[in-house]
């Protein structure tokens, strides 16, 4: 079980740095559109950088739930123990 825990903390790292890398091509895109806001291709871009937000931040809230449901068992178990 621990070691599942330990693959869901590397599955939000690496979420939480691709989060990061879309957040700036989503900057970029913007930018762009500034000076050529009717280009389609930067629309396109845009909406597909859009759908990959969306679903890294659902990674992430799915594997910081996995985190903390394994550590409050974990905590839980530890207090049954205790006399």
């Amino acid at each position: 079980m621990k070691d599942s825990c330990v693959l869901y903390q590397f599955q939000y790292k690496k979420a939480k740095e691709t989060l990061a890398v879309l957040e700036k091509q989503k900057a970029q895109i913007d930018f762009n559109l500034k000076t050529n806001p009717i280009c389609s291709i930067l629309h396109k871009e845009l909406r597909t950088v859009n759908l990959n937000i969306k679903i890294t931040e659902n990674e992430i809230e799915h594997t910081k739930s996995a985190i903390l449901k394994y550590e409050s068992k974990n905590d839980f178990s530890i207090k049954e123990t205790q006399p």
